[in-house]
């Protein structure tokens, strides 16, 4: 069997080269460039010349063939309009999850394809399985990596049985500490490099920097709203209205600043406010495209931060596990997470004419529409994600 892997530089996918070549397979790397442009980004202009760089040297160290790809035009097209749409629109969408789905499992897996691989191999901390059921169809499952500080299996929501069974994630049962031990004594060059940030294969950037480049500023009020706003209020007892956010008015509280546009700024966001005189920190709790006001409340326990429920489209509902996809009126109790790294909560889901709901157990805070809600099971199966509504 013929494998790629996907090779970037760091150590995560150095580490899973070394292990696949050590348990004798037929391995070559393929190094991907997907960002050219860097206007906004905060590191050096060339970033990706040197994670090109280290990992021609990881590839000599291991001893298998190198190749380079271009897809920054494809990942323009699908990673990057994407983010400017949904910005535009007042939405935060996930350019990781985008890139895993449209380019590493997509384009990048197509490239590797014409290479002569059967499979492609990632750096992702996260486990596949299979299994044959009764009419003797395989089917593949993603499970939450070993190290539940570093288990990115959310990142690899919206990813369908046909990517998965070209799919292999050598690290998935491996700590991150061992991988570095691992590199070291490999004397592999990426073992101590740092690892990435910020957007995949930009990196970190100054967003409303980088947002510039299609959406511009346009001048904008920053309005507080007070804790008596929700006193008094009708608790939500439908799960339509639990999922529905608050609609906010200027009139409903104070104007405390000055923005730079409601496109740049992201539900629970705290940084680059540049607001003072309040004993606690002050969080974004929504954003008003069309009339470009935001809305921020003091504190970590602000009632606007945190919603009992939200709504997925049902355009937007993707099984991983089609063989488990609910019907019309069904509920079923799951662990759902609504951002990375975020610990998993108890929730139910409830299949609706007009979408999937996600009822939580305890309220959320942050819910964002934009990005992914990915539901598990007990056994640390991701099933199924999709994209918050409004």
């Amino acid at each position: 069997m013929k494998i790629c892997i996907g090779l970037s530089g760091g150590v995560d996918s150095s580490v899973a080269a070394y292990l696949l070549k050590q348990q004798g397979y037929d391995v070559f790397a393929l190094f991907m460039q997907n960002w050219h442009d860097t206007t906004g980004t905060l590191h050096g202009d060339c970033e990706w010349e040197e994670d090109r760089s280290v990992a021609e040297m990881v590839a000599r160290k291991v001893g298998i063939p190198f190749h380079f790809v271009d897809l920054s035009d494809i990942y323009r097209q699908r990673v990057v309009d994407y983010m400017f749409s949904e910005y535009e629109k007042g939405r935060t969408p996930n350019p990781d999850v985008l890139c895993n789905r449209e380019i590493k499992f997509d384009a990048f897996l197509k490239a590797a394809q014409a290479l002569g691989a059967d499979m492609v191999a990632t750096g992702h901390y996260c486990r596949k399985d299979e299994f044959t059921d009764a009419s003797g169809r395989k089917i593949y499952r993603i499970l939450s990596g070993t190290d539940p500080n570093k288990d990115q299996s959310y990142f690899l929501c919206q990813l369908s049985q046909e990517q998965l069974s070209k799919a292999m994630f050598p690290i998935g049962d491996i700590c991150k500490s061992e991988v570095r031990r691992i590199a070291r004594e490999a004397g592999l060059p990426s073992a101590d490099k740092k690892d990435s940030q910020g957007i995949c294969f930009v990196g970190k950037v100054d967003l409303p920097v980088f947002l510039q480049q299609k959406l511009k500023p346009k001048d904008g009020e920053i309005v507080e709203i007070f804790r008596d706003f929700y006193e008094g209020r009708k608790d939500a007892s439908t799960l339509e209205e639990m999922a529905a956010p608050i609609h906010y008015e200027k009139t409903d509280g104070k104007v405390i600043g000055r923005h730079i546009g409601a496109q740049y700024y992201t539900i629970g966001q705290r940084k680059g406010l540049n607001i003072g005189g309040h004993k606690e920190p002050v969080f974004i709790i929504a954003n008003d495209i069309e009339k470009n006001i935001i809305y921020v409340g003091e504190g970590q326990s602000h009632p606007g931060l945190y919603r009992k429920a939200l709504r997925i489209r049902p355009e937007e509902v993707h099984w991983i596990r089609p063989d488990l996809a609910m019907e019309e009126g069904e509920e079923r109790d799951c662990l759902v997470r609504i951002r990375y790294r975020q610990p998993l909560q108890k929730a139910t889901l409830c299949a609706r004419p007009d979408g999937m709901y996600i009822r939580f157990d305890v309220p959320q805070r942050g819910v964002t529409p934009g990005q992914f809600a990915a539901w598990y099971a007990e056994d640390g199966e991701m099933t199924g994600s999709g994209v918050i509504d409004e």
